[in-house]
């Protein structure tokens, strides 16, 4: 049985992933809250697209950062190319479904707990993806009840977090739910992680794939930007209010305008 270290850097890899998942939490959350309020279909579906792959980003993001820190004695650890991408692709789609339930549900209950479902399914197929991207030397299994767990924690956390989408408008109460989105996010990639096991084969062949380094280290590199860039245009972009009361300045303005012209004729 291989010695697995979860953190090979110390607290490096689980802090910056917790950082990544809460960004893309609090990306995502105000996007949906930005689609909720939007006056039209091509609105509100453009914010629920930038909502889902928002957090789908920051999901994948915080795993694969995540996994940087993990090592298994006796073994290098290399990526399948394909599935890791997939996996990026299997987040940003099935949590997509989730939030677009959300967003265009009539029945807020029954779209909160299908959209919870749905996207918690999407996090943990995520995750699991990723780990089948796995190559090593050796074999992986899984407890099944640890397993259950991680799955049962992905799905309370995005069913809360939905709601705070639904419920919650303030920025600032919306970092408070995206700094318990990214624990929770966090606490499900550890609880999975603790059902692994790994029996190592020696050998001296060469694994497929590539190294953490080579592949997975740039891509999470590129989507951490994208969110960064991506939370920057959300902050700037005017809401719904803002853009109300800037349309009632400029009627006020015209109609004053209007006033001045009429007494000076």
């Amino acid at each position: 049985m291989g010695h697995l270290d979860h953190a090979a850097y110390g607290w490096l890899t689980p802090a910056l992933s917790y950082v990544m998942a809460s960004i893309g939490a609090a990306l995502g959350l105000r996007c949906t809250v930005r689609a909720l309020a939007a006056t039209t279909g091509a609105s509100r579906r453009n914010w629920l697209l930038a909502a889902a792959s928002a957090i789908g980003t920051g999901i994948w993001t915080m795993h694969f950062v995540a996994m940087l820190g993990f090592h298994v004695t006796g073994t290098e650890i290399r990526y399948n190319v394909p599935l890791t991408i997939l996996s990026l692709l299997v987040a940003m789609l099935v949590v997509g479904a989730g939030v677009f339930a959300v967003g265009y549900g009539k029945d807020r209950g029954r779209a909160l707990v299908l959209g919870g479902l749905t996207t918690g399914l999407g996090v943990a197929s995520m995750h699991y993806l990723g780990m089948a991207a796995l190559r090593l030397h050796g074999s992986v299994s899984y407890d099944p009840l640890t397993v259950g767990l991680s799955i049962a924690i992905a799905v309370v956390a995005a069913t809360a977090a939905l709601w705070a989408a639904l419920n919650i408008k303030s920025p600032a109460a919306v970092a408070v739910a995206s700094l318990v989105m990214g624990g929770a996010v966090s606490s499900m990639h550890y609880t999975g992680m603790l059902a692994v096991a790994v029996e190592v084969t020696p050998s001296d062949a060469a694994l497929p794939g590539a190294t953490a380094m080579q592949f997975i280290f740039p891509l999470a590199v590129g989507l951490g930007s994208y969110l960064f860039i991506t939370s920057a245009f959300v902050a700037l972009s005017p809401t719904a209010d803002e853009r109300e009361a800037s349309a009632m300045a400029s009627a006020d303005l015209r109609l004053g305008d209007r006033g001045a012209t009429a007494q000076a004729g």
